[in-house]
């Protein structure tokens, strides 16, 4: 019995965008908040403020990725290594953004 292999490019697709849309959600949340303009423009819904926008906004960065990489990597053969070390990169830039101490510091505040 033969196992048929399936290319990579759907997997690497969905953890690359995973990770996008997590530094997306990262980037937004740190401008909406040094940038009371920003913030008032991601004001969706204002009960949560800027929150609501940021969130949306940085889904549909995520969902948008997803789409095209798929796209593009579908019947492909990605190395799963690099998406791996790009995509963690992209999350662990995301924490630091949306840690208070850290983006304090980067307003200097």
């Amino acid at each position: 019995m033969s196992v048929e292999q399936q290319p990579t490019g759907s997997g690497a697709a969905a953890i690359l965008a995973a990770g996008m849309g997590s530094l997306a959600l990262g980037v937004f949340a740190f401008a909406g908040d040094a940038v009371p303009a920003l913030g008032r423009a991601f004001t969706f819904w204002q009960p949560t403020g800027a929150l609501s926008g940021v969130t949306i906004t940085a889904i549909a960065v995520w969902l948008i990725s997803w789409f095209v990489l798929s796209r593009r990597w579908a019947s492909r053969d990605v190395r799963l290594g690099p998406v791996n070390a790009a995509a963690f990169a992209m999350l662990a830039a995301a924490l630091l953004l949306t840690f208070p101490p850290v983006m304090d510091a980067l307003q200097g505040k």
